[in-house]
């Protein structure tokens, strides 16, 4: 895709892996709309020369007016980036008895409900542009969730799932749909752990020994969004961790 035509709502935008992504897509020439549903991301936007709309991706009506104001302000719309979400720790049975089914919903409301949310009520707009691209935020907690992470692997299973029969929907609008499954990412999130904490983190991954930055995430992005033949599936980004 030349990056002229890259016109793309990030959600999560705020922070993390979301912020990273639209300041690369920036740098790369395109529009960016940043959709967040933390007031902070109007900073965010600013500093990065995006636009900003407070957005609940959960919310059919809050999600359908910021696209569709995004889509108006960047005169089109042609890549979507799912980079909200949520980490659940709780186990299926712990010592406060079974794993609340509230926390398991909103995990799944968010993270899987919000990103497909967000790509069906793209999808009209890239088929009006003749075509465009899909990003979801998967894990490697999809394929090896550790203890305590049911409702998030779940969801983020369910994200990896989506990838080919979205793929195969969308196919005749010349719209492609991909998903990343990352591992550590050095997140505010998680730098709230502390350096030792995530010293200790990095020790399992296999090579380089560190911490993902939230730039190499962004750098996968935009490579998806310039190689046509990618569609479908879901790459891992982990540097050969597997979770223990």
């Amino acid at each position: 895709m030349d990056t002229k035509n890259i016109k793309a709502v990030v959600t999560g935008g705020a922070s993390g892996l979301g912020a990273a992504t639209a300041k690369a897509l920036i740098d790369a020439g395109g529009q960016v709309t940043i959709l967040d549903r933390d007031p902070a991301g109007a900073d965010t936007a600013k500093t990065l020369g995006a636009r900003f709309t407070e957005t609940d991706v959960t919310n059919e009506a809050s999600t359908k007016a910021a696209i569709d104001g995004a889509a108006e302000a960047m005169a089109g719309l042609t890549v979507a980036v799912n980079c909200a979400g949520i980490a659940t720790a709780e186990k299926t049975l712990g010592k406060d008895g079974p794993h609340r089914l509230e926390s398991f919903a909103r995990t799944i409301d968010i993270n899987l409900k919000g990103s497909f949310n967000v790509a069906r009520l793209a999808t009209p707009h890239m088929a009006a542009a003749g075509g465009g691209v899909i990003v979801n935020t998967a894990s490697i907690a999809a394929f090896d969730g550790q203890k305590g992470q049911a409702a998030y692997a779940a969801s983020k299973a369910g994200i990896a799932g989506l990838s080919l029969p979205m793929a195969r929907d969308l196919a005749r609008s010349k719209i492609r749909v991909m998903a990343i499954a990352p591992g550590i990412f050095r997140t505010p999130m998680l730098e709230g752990l502390g350096e030792e904490i995530m010293a200790d983190l990095a020790k399992d991954v296999t090579f380089p020994e560190r911490l993902g930055n939230p730039a190499e995430f962004a750098a996968l992005v935009r490579f998806i969004i310039d190689c046509d033949y990618l569609n479908g599936t879901t790459i891992r980004l982990d540097g050969g961790l597997r979770m223990p």
